[in-house]
């Protein structure tokens, strides 16, 4: 399972993707979840995820990979679903004891996962295709209007990539620390809920200490190179806007204004009836 958390990673390549500048990535990737939460019916989640293939497809990340950072968060996605399921009011399909499927119930769960799935989809292939440093200077890039008002923009940029930077890590250490402690006789799946959770006592406490290691040295590295924060400092690649970044920017740009008008306006439903 430990395995199957992909979040930070990232996968280099020369693609269209990955030559994008990452204030570009950045903003496409707020326009697309403000398309994604402003779709209401079924023909945007379908457009957005035609759009999220041709961007899989573009970057030549294996969809294996994005399908497998699903995996953490079924659970999350088959409680939704079923919450939405059984408690929409509306018109009622089948019903048995106290529960009843509507058919506005049926809607709304399948809507909502697929929202959950492309949202994560979408957001995972901002940092596979986008390295911890260029992904730094781009929100650092972003939100350096902000320096105005004396906030610690390269600071807080810093944090979030290192942030980022080490969660495959923390991950790849819980999964060696559970497997001395398996290979010890601790047992982390029988049981009932509480006594699994009981039983992740004792692997948090090497994990900690392994964090809070990590970030000492990290801390006792950065300040033997002279690390005083973004004041002054210069960049080896600067970000530099390209053809393409703007095309990217103006597409991704069409299609959040084109779903947010369509559905205030209705468009979807009529075109729905029309078929019908």
């Amino acid at each position: 399972m430990l395995k199957d958390i992909t979040l930070g990673q990232f996968f280099p390549g020369n693609t269209l993707a990955h030559r994008l500048d990452p204030r570009t990535k950045l903003l496409v990737t707020v326009l697309y979840i403000v398309a994604l939460f402003s779709a209401r019916s079924l023909w945007g989640y379908a457009l957005l995820a035609l759009v999220l293939a041709i961007s899989v497809r573009v970057s030549r990340v294996k969809l294996r990979s994005l399908l497998r950072g699903l995996k953490p968060v079924l659970f999350i996605i088959a409680f939704t679903a079923i919450l939405n399921l059984f408690y929409t009011p509306g018109r009622t399909l089948v019903s048995f004891w106290t529960l009843r499927i509507t058919y506005e119930g049926m809607r709304t769960a399948v809507t909502m996962m697929l929202r959950i799935m492309l949202l994560i989809m979408g957001t995972f292939l901002l940092t596979y295709t986008t390295s911890p440093i260029r992904l730094t200077d781009g929100m650092e890039s972003l939100l350096s209007p902000l320096k105005r008002i004396k906030l610690p923009v390269h600071e807080l940029a810093m944090m979030m990539s290192i942030s980022l930077r080490f969660i495959p890590t923390l991950i790849e250490e819980t999964d060696k620390i559970m497997s001395a402690q398996k290979a010890r006789g601790a047992d982390f799946e029988s049981g009932n809920l509480f006594h699994r959770a009981k039983a992740l006592i004792p692997m948090l406490v090497p994990l900690f200490i392994s964090a809070f290691r990590r970030a000492d040295e990290l801390a006792t590295a950065m300040e033997c190179r002279c690390y005083h924060g973004g004041e002054g400092r210069t960049k080896l690649n600067v970000l530099r806007y390209e053809a393409r970044d703007y095309l990217v920017l103006a597409f991704f740009l069409a299609l959040a204004v084109g779903i947010v008008a369509s559905e205030k306006l209705g468009v979807p439903a009529r075109l729905s009836a029309l078929l019908v």
